[in-house]
Parts: C-alpha cells; structure tokens; sequence
C-alpha cells in the first residue's frame, strides 16, 4: 500500500487569479461568453498556476481554486436540492484595521432532497491532475457550511421532517464524491472547515443560539458528520481538514484559541491532517495540539496571506520549536495561515508577494525537517 500524502512544506489551496480570468469570470455571468469558452481561460490559467507551483517546489499542488467563485460557493451549489439566498448580515466579517470594505456570505438553504455527489469535482480534478507530475490536492468544503447560517429553519421540512435523515443525506452526498475521486486517481483531499472556529467566538455563537441551535450541541454534530462523509476513503487517501477563523479580502470572522473545542474535537475527528490557523494572536497558543491523537499531523498556519509584509524566518522556526514541545516534530509541517483567495479577488497581496511567501516556507521547511 502506498503511503498516505504528507508533506513538511504545503498549501491550503487558493491562489491569487490573474485578471484575464476574474474579467472572463464576469464577462461569463454578464452572458457575453459562453461556460465552454470560460472553461478555455481557466484551463489555460489553471497551467500555468501548476507551472508556478512546481518552478517554487511544492510538492502538493492545486488549481488555485481558479473555477471557483469563492471556497464554498459553486461546489455547494451544484449539490442537489440546494438553493443560495442572500447574505446574512450578522454574519459580516470584521475589517482588519488597514483594509476597509465589509465582505458578507451568502446562506444555503435546503429545498430538494440532496443528491450529485459522484460528479462535482471530477472534471475539475482530471484536468489539474494531467497538468502534473506532482501530488493534485482537492478542496471540498465542509458540511457545516450547508447548515450553519440557516440551522434547521434553512432546511425544508416538507423534504426533510427529520434532521436525521437530512444528515444521511449528506453524508451519502459526500462519501459518493470522495469514492469517484479517487477512483479518478486522487489521494489528497481537503476538507475546509472554517465554521468550526465560529464556536470560538461569543458572536458567532450567539448567531447559532438565536436561531434555535445549541452551538455546543453542533460542533460535536458537525464533528460526527464529518466522520460520516470520509469514513469509506481508501487506506492510502489522505484526508486533511482546515481550519482558519474567516479569510476573504484580507478580513476575518471569527477569534478565539482552539482550547474551547480541542478536548472535544481534536480525537473525535477522523482525518489525517489538521491545517490550523496560527498567523495572530486569534489563534493562541500551541498547547490545545496535546490533546492531537498519535500519529495525526498539524499543519502549523504561521505565514499570513492576509497581508504582504514578509515573516521574520527565525521567528517561524522558533514557533515551530515551540509546538514540536507539544507534539512531535515530524507530525508537524508549515503553511500558509489559508488561501491567498479564498474568494475571487483574492486578499490584499501582491503576486510577487504571493510567491516570496510560499517560497519563504518552502526554504523554512527544508531548513527544519531536510
């Protein structure tokens, strides 16, 4: 059996799109171009991110989320019975002090018994998967980002009388899409998970509260389903899960450290990886990882995409030292915080910056583990 992917230096995923493509993205939504004629320009964009992926060293390499609107949107949206409705206003993200501007999600509703899975990523994985030699990694969003913003009242109770059944439903959706992509040859797939830092934060606690959810029921729900949608992955998949607290347009959502769930969540979840969060104080400290079982990986976030200014790479390799006082080393790796665009267009940060960035770890990595 081939080992599981893991890799000292990796990535969460999205990369900064070039504007030929963010254009031809609304160019496509205007009618002025057609899907197949869209699909030509991230096909061509698509290569040449690989291209700058492999040139740096990365050894796990992504499609940038190039056909994506932002991290969650259009693969949820292709699931069946599901309709998106407009932004929950309580649910803004917070401004960073340097970058004005307030980005609010969409919610999901629930209005058709769900189905599809088995068919959304597919494509989109075969494509990145010829443009590479190298290890292609997929990024799914959670679950939770389907039932979060709404909680019960978002799922129709004409097709759903029982949450129950709502939630086999899900995991059914999910475990059919694990299974076709790795018939189609993948073996690394990220589930991103950002909701499960709101139970951090007093706010988006009290959003869940206010609309009839017990938000310390459903973090170990979210936790349980979860294990549901990966529990028929092959032995030599790798499953990772991120975590980060809110990244679009260089703003965040949430704040609070992982010791509120890490006791209840850290051994509960069944994945392979841990991608967290720890570019800021947000995140606290290093001690919630004790409670990692054996041999589970952590994928230390200590570079930020949110703003361009360079880390200092001694202060890296000393956080580092810190958490290997925690957990061993060697299940231990470095990344980037989160995507540098977790929707279209992208954080506050240059594509120079982008690339100095990725390669600082890369360089950091190499000096820590060879």
């Amino acid at each position: 059996m081939s080992a599981k992917p893991f890799f000292h230096a990796d990535q969460v995923g999205s990369l900064l799109r070039p504007q030929n493509l963010l254009e031809a993205r609304l160019d496509w939504k205007a009618g002025k171009i057609s899907r197949a004629d869209l699909r030509k320009i991230e096909d061509a964009a698509i290569a040449d991110v690989v291209k700058m992926q492999e040139d740096l060293g990365l050894e796990a390499v992504t499609d940038g989320e190039f056909r994506r609107e932002n991290w969650w949107i259009d693969f949820i949206e292709a699931i069946d019975g599901i309709e998106i409705s407009a932004p929950d206003d309580d649910s803004a993200f917070r401004q960073n002090p340097e970058h004005g501007g307030t980005y609010v999600p969409k919610n999901v509703l629930t209005t058709g018994k769900l189905g599809g899975g088995g068919t959304i990523s597919i494509a989109d994985f075969d494509y990145l998967n010829s443009c590479t030699s190298k290890t292609a990694k997929v990024m799914i969003p959670s679950p939770s980002r389907i039932h979060f913003h709404g909680g019960r009242k978002a799922v129709s109770e004409d097709i759903y009388p029982s949450m129950d059944d709502f939630w086999v439903d899900i995991a059914a959706l999910y475990q059919a899409e694990i299974a076709a992509l790795e018939d189609h040859g993948c073996r690394y797939i990220q589930i991103d998970d950002p909701v499960l830092t709101y139970f951090l934060d007093d706010r988006l606690r009290g959003n869940a509260a206010d609309i009839g959810e017990d938000p310390d029921k459903l973090l170990g729900l979210y936790g349980d389903v979860i294990n549901d949608c990966i529990s028929k992955r092959r032995d030599d998949t790798c499953i990772s899960i991120h975590l980060c607290r809110g990244n679009a347009q260089s703003q965040w959502i949430a704040a609070g450290s992982y010791d509120a769930m890490a006791e209840e969540l850290f051994p509960r979840v069944n994945v392979d990886a841990w991608f967290l969060e720890y570019d800021d104080d947000r995140s606290g400290g290093f001690e919630p990882l004790r409670f990692m079982p054996d041999g589970t990986k952590v994928v230390l976030g200590l570079i930020t995409t949110k703003t361009g200014k360079m880390e200092d790479p001694d202060e890296i390799r000393a956080r580092i030292d810190q958490a290997a006082k925690v957990m061993p080393l060697e299940s231990l790796a470095l990344s980037p915080q989160c995507g540098f665009a977790s929707i279209d267009i992208g954080n506050k940060i240059a594509f120079d910056e982008q690339s100095a960035k990725l390669s600082m770890m890369l360089e950091i990595a190499g000096d820590v583990w060879g």
